[in-house]
């Protein structure tokens, strides 16, 4: 029963308690007179009933003004004051007791208030302890994930049911190329902690490679890992090396396999390449079988000595035609071949004021000569192999200072359309163009280094140019080097990361721990499960009479950490008139609506996001309705569980008047940020609920199927839209 029922029922109960008393002791006075005595009273009380039965209704209200404040002190402040104690124990330990009520409960508050200070002292003891002890691990544990987010391959590390538990940002950038879903969703409804790699790749085939994996170790082989590719839904063509994660099992004396790696590398282009060259390799050959059977059936009827001059000149037209014809097949193959041979070294892009720093590094510190800037571009990016173009630079640089004492080189980079001029700039007298061309072609050697590559190799390499170029104003000489530009790399967007945060935390070393995952999900502890928080924008209030979503925010918990960095944030243009009134609530416009995907479009990627999680909401009823309403038109239905945070705050606070999402996060410390925007009301949401799984712990409300039902009984339950 509700702390509200059972004040109502206190005072009803005091009311009538006051009403039989006095009418029991009326009857009893009145039984007790003899005949005598009632035929002289009734006279006197029959006028003045009503005036009894006021009286003894005022009695019955100054009971029940007494009882109500006496349950006020005795019921309410101490619920109150139980919330407030269960708030200190489970979410926020620097809240204090405000000492209210009774002396007895303002006792009581303050010595609570003088247990949670000594609770908290001991607290922050224990937990520097645990700091210290553990600060070696957690340096390797942050070592290993920026060195995970900063290499170039894409890495994704998965526990043996195929969930992920680390993946690096280049394996987030790549699935966000596979996705076909909105920008806002793209990738993120294929890869993140918690999901199933088995959304990329056939079950099939990762079990193959384990079990090949798993073979080779008790072969003791070295090298235990296993190759293979695969297309993905989107047509893109993968290669995959898979090595094991072994962990050592207490009582074992060997390592068993709990998980694996995977590095991917996306080689659509190359193979296309190939195939290109495979093609063109056909076509000479098949070309070319022809062409030699027409000379050879020309050559045989030339040998005969009676041959007509007619006969002989069309059999001469035809060796013409067919060796022509060759001719120009080999000159096409060798051209598209040499192209195919330059784009096959590895060329990388970086920024060229980079590789100017670079230079001057090396220059100064292998042979002591100073370096200035002379121009450098800060936007040009180019595309090299750095270290043999390094090598160049240093060799001419040193071949300037021995032979023509140059005391001082410059540096020059600008952009010349799709190349790049880098100049080496030097002061002194001027050299002829056999210096230059001998200094191209000799290998490289200079302080204690040598190299069996020329500098004109390394420009071939590049598909660059060379020269030598005077300015006579000036009194100087600059080699001038022609490389090949790139375009400026995509940096990854502030909104992708929420502010403060340094990294996004793309990894989950606990999720090695997982249970069984065919347990059913009523029966799994709440600490254990993957849940998507989300919230939308609407066009009103009314879903059943035409309002339609205009932006869906969500987050996902997994492991009880709440993945900011893993979010969906799409606007949805809603086919209908924006009103103003709503527009002045959420501050959409109907300008940032035009050209956003219609609900058509957003609703399978959101779907996909959400999938094999459970779904958390504040006041969920009204988001799943607009939800519900679409799955005729759309066929998508939202069939996992749903959690609400509001009707979770009324299990947890019954005593508590308001259960607005602003109320709890004063009530649980929460700061608010973004709200009435849909994303920030589910990170919003998401921290309110990460802090209700102890409080609801507490209360004996530890699974899903528990906490489900206990907010089936609560009064906000009943709540319709």
């Amino acid at each position: 029963m509700s702390l509200k029922s059972r004040q109502a029922l206190a005072i009803v109960s005091a009311c009538v308690l006051v009403v039989g008393v006095l009418a029991a002791a009326g009857i009893t006075v009145w039984r007790d007179l003899s005949p005598y005595e009632r035929e002289v009273l009734e006279p006197i009380l029959n006028p003045r009933l009503g005036l009894l039965i006021m009286i003894g209704l005022v009695g019955a209200g100054m009971a029940a003004v007494m009882m109500k404040s006496f349950v006020q002190a005795n019921l309410a402040a101490p619920a109150l004051l139980a919330d407030e104690l269960g708030l200190i124990v489970g979410t926020d330990p620097s809240r204090r007791l405000k000492p209210t009520g009774s002396p007895e409960l303002q006792r009581i508050a303050e010595s609570v208030n003088l247990l949670a200070d000594q609770r908290r002292s001991l607290q922050e003891d224990v937990e520097l302890r645990v700091r210290e002890a553990r600060l070696s691990v957690e340096e390797e544990r942050n070592r290993l994930a920026a060195l995970m987010s900063e290499l170039n391959q894409s890495v994704v590390v998965c526990n043996l049911d195929g969930r992920i538990l680390l993946y690096n940002n280049r394996a987030r950038l790549q699935f966000k190329a596979l996705s076909d879903a909105p920008t806002a969703a793209g990738g993120g409804e294929i890869i993140g902690l918690g999901r199933s790699i088995y959304m990329v790749f056939e079950r099939s085939l990762i079990v193959h490679a384990l079990e090949s994996i798993q073979e080779r170790i008790r072969r003791e082989s070295s090298q235990p890992v296993a190759n293979f590719v695969t297309t993905t839904r989107a047509g893109q063509l993968l290669r995959v090396q898979m090595a094991p994660v072994l962990s050592a099992v207490e009582g074992e004396a060997e390592s068993v396999v709990s998980g694996f790696v995977l590095m991917l590398d996306n080689i659509t282009r190359n193979f296309e390449a190939e195939t290109k060259r495979d093609q063109m390799l056909h076509t000479l050959t098949e070309g070319s079988r022809s062409s030699l059977a027409n000379l050879r059936a020309a050559a045989e009827m030339l040998e005969y000595p009676d041959l007509d001059a007619e006969l002989k000149d069309r059999f001469l037209k035809v060796v013409r035609d067919e060796v022509q014809g060759m001719s120009v097949r080999l000159d096409d193959t060798a051209n598209a071949f040499a192209d195919s041979l330059k784009t096959r070294w590895p060329l990388d892009e970086m920024l060229g004021a980079d590789l100017i720093a670079a230079a001057q590094r090396r220059v100064e510190k292998k042979l002591g000569l100073p370096t200035k800037l002379e121009d450098v571009d800060p936007a040009v990016w180019v595309k090299v192999d750095s270290f043999s173009l390094l090598q160049a630079i240093s060799y001419l640089a040193s071949r300037l200072s021995d032979e023509f004492e140059v005391r001082e080189v410059r540096f020059r980079l600008t952009s010349a359309g799709r190349l790049v001029h880098l100049d080496l700039i030097w002061s002194g007298q001027a050299m002829s163009t056999e210096t230059v061309m001998a200094w191209e072609l000799e290998p490289m050697t200079f302080a204690g280094e040598s190299s069996p590559l020329t500098v004109r190799d390394v420009i071939a390499r590049h598909d660059g140019e060379i020269w030598l170029q005077r300015e006579k104003t000036q009194h100087r000489a600059f080699f001038r080097l022609l490389l090949p530009s790139a375009a400026p790399q995509d940096q990854v967007q502030a909104s992708t990361y929420l502010k403060q945060d340094s990294r996004p935390e793309y990894y989950d070393f606990d999720l090695f721990k997982q249970t069984e995952v065919s347990r059913e999900l009523d029966d799994r502890l709440l600490a254990e499960l993957a849940f998507t928080v989300f919230d939308t924008e609407t066009t009103g209030l009314n879903p059943s009479e035409g309002d339609e979503i205009i932006q869906i925010g969500a987050t996902r918990i997994v492991n009880g950490k709440l993945l900011k960095s893993e979010s969906f944030d799409q606007l949805v243009d809603p086919l209908r008139e924006l009103p103003e009134a709503s527009t002045k609530i959420h501050g959409i416009t109907p300008e940032m609506l035009l050209g956003q995907p219609p609900m058509s479009k957003v609703l399978p990627a959101f779907h996909a996001f959400a999938e094999d999680t459970v779904l958390v909401a504040h006041n969920a009823a009204f988001d799943m309705r607009f939800l519900q309403l679409k799955e005729e038109s759309s066929g998508i239905r939202f069939a996992q569980p749903v959690l609400d945070t509001l009707l979770l705050s009324a299990v947890i606070h019954p005593a508590q008047e308001s259960h607005r999402l602003e109320a709890i996060c004063e009530r649980m410390g929460v700061n608010i940020m973004g709200r009435h925007t849909a994303i920030g009301d589910a990170i919003v949401t998401g921290e309110v609920f990460l802090r209700m799984i102890p409080l609801l712990a507490e209360m004996g409300i530890r699974t899903l199927g528990e906490a489900r039902r206990a907010s089936e009984k609560t009064y906000y339950a009943r709540v319709k839209y």
